[in-house]
């Protein structure tokens, strides 16, 4: 029987690989990436030439369970992801959780963590917030449950942290500080309900966002920090409240591009 390491790559900036995970990646039979494109810049930066086979969200289970089999037949296999650790908001989890199954008692198919850099860590590292106690939500969902997300988001009694794309950087700022304005207003005993996502996306500015009411401005909206591209040439983090982040992402399109991470200062 094989093993099967799941390794942490860099999230951006090459250099922050491990010396363990190249040991590794050097020494295994077959590399099981999610991109191949991807995951060939990194293994030709460190001159390492191994066999790939990719996998992805929509991956038949037969490409899993060739993964699977390879094992069983005494392969070690290094899992890797476009950034960051498998399973982690990631189509890798599905091969680990595959794995660990049809795993029979006994079975000697060990599993290593190969630990690493994580977007999630190092964005929670630089926002300032509480990080003893904090919720990882991953992707907001792109319609059913997505109004529940924020909500649940808005009222957590712990740091928050969660991506998002480009595409929907603008939107998600604009439905998290509606959010986050209504959790206020009913924790001031306010009755005033949530404005609409809309009204903080008008025009690049925030015109039409309403003045706060007396127990909003005691308590003050809640902070949030946006780290876009991060390890990368580009990087860029944003603090302040939503509404104010949302102001300067909309007065430069620039300031749009890239993979987001998103913090949430706990409600208080």
């Amino acid at each position: 029987m094989g093993t099967l390491y799941i390794i942490a790559t860099p999230i951006g900036n090459l250099g922050d690989i491990t010396l363990r995970a190249l040991e590794v990646l050097k020494s295994v039979d077959l590399v099981a990436c999610e991109d191949t494109r991807q995951t060939v810049k990194l293994l030709n930066h460190y001159n390492i030439a191994k066999p790939l086979v990719s996998y992805f969200q929509h991956s038949k289970l037969s490409k899993i369970g060739y993964i699977a089999g390879e094992l069983a037949a005494g392969k070690n296999i290094a899992l890797v992801t476009d950034a960051g650790t498998p399973g982690i908001s990631d189509p890798g989890g599905k091969i680990i959780e595959h794995v660990t199954c049809n795993m029979k008692q006994g079975a000697s198919i060990k599993i290593i963590p190969i630990p690493g850099p994580s977007a999630v860590i190092a964005a929670l590292s630089i926002s300032g917030f509480p990080a003893d106690k904090f919720i990882f939500m991953g992707f907001p969902p792109h319609k059913k449950g997505r109004n529940k997300f924020f909500e649940e988001v808005a009222a957590a009694e712990q740091t928050m942290v969660f991506y998002e794309s480009t595409h929907r950087i603008l939107k998600t700022l604009g439905q998290l500080a509606s959010s986050l304005r209504g959790a206020l207003s009913r924790s001031s005993g306010l009755t005033r309900s949530n404005p609409p996502v809309n009204l903080f996306l008008v025009k690049g500015n925030l015109s039409s966002d309403p003045p706060l009411m007396k127990g909003e401005k005691e308590r003050g909206l809640r902070q949030i920090v946006v780290c876009r591209e991060l390890t990368k040439m580009f990087e860029s983090i944003y603090r302040g409240t939503a509404e104010e982040i949302l102001n300067i992402l909309n007065s430069d399109k620039d300031n749009q591009k890239g993979e987001f991470v998103i913090v949430v200062k706990k409600y208080e």
